[in-house]
């Protein structure tokens, strides 16, 4: 109900040409439709437990094994057609960035996928040249939080989809001659390298971006598009994605497990009864 009330709070605060206009990529409507099937789903799975309630009970199991299924099928598909889903994560990309100003909820979640942080273990590992320590020997790395700080944290580090030169599909970033925006053949802030010891945020660095070559532009901006470090990102991090995906997928299995045995014992319950009701009848019981 929590994840509802959120979704329908951010949803009625929007303006309701921004939210049709990017209707397809809306986190607020995301909320609302996860929150009301979470709702339902343990609404059966509760009731149903409390009550005895068979119907309720194999609702509940037959709704987490569809969403089971359905997230198995997707991760089987998606590995086996990976050009495919690249090709659709590439199309929903843009069209988030043609509704990136329309938006200010995909306004955010763009920028911060651009600067997303993530966690480089590789780089604590023995034998990387970064942050060794002052005795060779001992073969360890000296973590000062100033070497935590540069070291550990770093971002995705993209721009677009494919290149930086995506943003251009935006009305307000379009490198056209005809365009009167004062962002024309620009990019988004979040696509700027970070400027050491900053206090204030730089809104405007990613100006005439586009207008420049892919060499003079990596001096100010990233190039590199989010599918390709996305794509690098899942590669380095299957095993981690594979825990994930096991840890959402044990308590569906034991809640189905659960439910059945349940049933069961409810169907085994009401079957003594029956018996009991029809042997006390008898004359000869």
């Amino acid at each position: 109900m929590v994840m509802v009330g959120v979704g329908v709070y951010a949803r009625l605060m929007k303006h309701a040409e921004a939210a049709l206009a990017s209707l397809a990529v809306d986190p607020a409507i995301l909320l609302i439709v996860v929150g009301i099937l979470m709702f339902l789903l343990t609404f059966c799975g509760c009731i149903g437990s409390l009550r005895e309630n068979i119907c309720l009970l194999q609702t509940f199991s037959l709704c987490l094994t569809i969403v089971f299924l359905l997230q198995l099928a997707a991760g089987v598909l998606g590995f086996v057609f990976s050009d495919k889903a690249r090709g659709k994560v590439n199309e929903i990309i843009n069209n988030a960035i043609v509704h990136y100003r329309d938006d200010l909820d995909l306004q955010n979640l763009i920028d911060f996928g651009q600067k997303k942080p993530v966690f480089l273990e590789h780089l604590l590992l023995p034998g990387s040249m970064v942050c060794r320590s002052s005795k060779p020997e001992t073969g360890l790395k000296e973590l000062t939080a100033e070497c935590v700080k540069q070291n550990i944290y770093t971002t995705f580090s993209c721009c677009g989809g494919i290149s930086y030169k995506d943003w251009s599909q935006n009305m307000y970033f379009n490198c056209s001659e005809d365009n009167p925006s004062r962002e024309r053949c620009s990019v988004p802030y979040s696509c700027c390298l970070p400027t050491p010891n900053q206090a204030v945020i730089n809104t405007m660095c990613g100006q005439g971006m586009q207008a420049l070559d892919y060499l003079e532009a990596s001096k100010v901006i990233y190039t590199n598009g989010c599918i390709d470090r996305l794509v690098n990102w899942i590669h380095s991090n299957l095993f981690l994605l594979g825990g994930v995906a096991l840890g959402l997928a044990i308590p569906q299995l034991v809640g189905i497990l659960l439910s059945m045995i349940l049933v069961n014992q409810i169907k085994d319950q009401i079957k003594l009864q029956l018996y009991n009701q029809q042997h006390r009848a008898d004359p000869w019981y």
